[in-house]
């Protein structure tokens, strides 16, 4: 027995699925959308006849290499800026980023302050992100109609219907519902999303051939995080984020770790946990609270000018992620890493220890296939991860069904 579909319901699949392909190919053509899509040239030329009525979509200037070819020249079709925007607020340790980003994936405008996450009250610090967000909806250069979406990314475990911080190796605060109070505070819907995942999002949509269906997203910072990406699907867990590589025991009743308990991996290969071998501190010597970037890459200098106990904390380091990761990939294929975060530009140093030890795991039968990228600096990745999730939602739920207007914009905004 065959199922039909209602024409609302295909109407609505096939504007996704075209407004889906402008946002992946920049500026795409009619022909080339309906060579993506698989839908008839008649199907795409009266879509997008409707997005660019709506103001979704706009058309650009026929190409150069167009108008050299016979025939009509090919136009583009881009997505129109002001359709509408979005804000990503991304918490990390002592730092606070927020950023609005027009409807064609541009920032429009940001702010960013330093802040004492480790010591700041609860009220302190609901309220620091709270006023943060009312500075950017308060601009005058920004139409607060266009928002629809606000996307906050944290370092630690989020529930699984993002809409709370459970817990935070940056904060002392616990349970913190910050998609609620955001909401509730500006009228705009909300997510509360781990940062690590945003990175793996931000990846596989800057990349799509490379980070496709199984990847890994690993932050290489204070703490160490992933974003776990398996059979094309993000892996989130029942009762945190998922994916809290950082957390795995490498040596049980090991160093300290800031989570408080002993032996996690990044109780060796962390920002702190580096500098604190570095500088041959005892493994039950308390966390420090912050390393800065500069004091990395200059440990990261002297490493490479010198073997001492600089160069063994980056063994150490290479050493705790490798087995770390062997292990994991004895229950998966072996994928695409991206290394990401300060200590990801010394991963000269790390890599060597790294590969020996996966290769000593039944993980590292195939460890040649496994390749590895750095990203040195783990914001951008995050804010557009955030950002490409906020766009998505505005793309597949509301203008995909047809919101034609910067006031039904808004109106659908508060019953989302």
């Amino acid at each position: 027995m065959s199922v039909g579909i209602r024409h609302d319901d295909l109407r609505r699949r096939n504007r996704a699925m075209v407004i889906t392909a402008v946002r992946r190919a920049g500026r795409p053509s009619r022909t080339e959308i309906a060579a993506t899509t698989g839908l008839s040239h008649s199907t795409i030329s009266a879509i997008s006849s409707d997005l660019i009525g709506e103001g979704i979509l706009a058309e650009g200037k026929p190409s150069e290499a167009g108008a050299l070819k016979r025939g009509r020249p090919q136009v583009g079709l881009g997505l129109n800026p002001e359709a509408a925007a979005v804000m990503t607020v991304v918490l990390s340790l002592n730092f606070l980023s927020v950023a609005v980003i027009d409807y064609a994936g541009q920032v429009i405008s940001e702010e960013q302050r330093r802040l004492d996450t480790l010591t700041m009250s609860r009220e302190a610090l609901i309220g620091e992100c709270v006023a943060i967000v009312r500075r950017r909806l308060e601009d005058p250069d920004i139409d607060v109609r266009s928002v629809a979406r606000i996307a906050l990314a944290i370092q630690g475990i989020t529930d699984t219907e993002a809409r709370a911080m459970l817990w935070s190796p940056i904060t002392p605060q616990t349970n913190i519902a910050f998609a609620d109070i955001l909401e509730a505070q500006f009228g705009i819907p909300a997510t509360m999303e781990n940062d690590c995942n945003m990175m793996a999002v931000a990846l596989r949509w800057r990349d799509p051939e490379r980070y496709r269906d199984d990847f890994i997203a690993i932050l290489l910072s204070h703490g160490i995080g992933m974003g776990l990406v398996l059979k094309g699907e993000l892996f989130t867990g029942t009762h945190s984020s998922g994916g809290e590589f950082g957390h795995m025991i490498h040596r049980p009743g090991g160093a300290l770790c800031r989570c408080g308990r002993r032996g996690c991996v990044e109780a060796y290969a962390g920002n702190y946990a580096i500098w604190r071998n570095a500088k041959q501190l005892g493994e039950d010597t308390e966390p420090v609270a912050d390393v800065s970037d500069a004091q990395m890459r200059a440990l990261a200098a002297t490493a490479r000018e010198r073997d001492g106990p600089e160069r063994e904390a980056y063994r150490k380091a290479g050493e705790a992620l490798g087995y770390g990761l062997g292990s994991l990939f004895a229950l998966i294929d072996p994928a695409p890493v991206a290394m990401v975060g300060v200590s990801a530009a010394a991963f000269d140093l790390i890599e060597p220890a790294l590969r020996e030890a996966i290769a000593q795991t039944a993980g590292g039968q195939h460890s040649k296939s496994i390749s590895f990228d750095t990203e040195p600096n783990e914001l951008p990745l995050i804010r557009e991860g955030c950002a490409m999730r906020a766009l998505t939602f505005v793309d597949q739920e509301i203008f995909a069904p047809g919101v034609q207007t910067k006031a039904g914009l808004a109106a659908k905004k508060n019953v989302a």
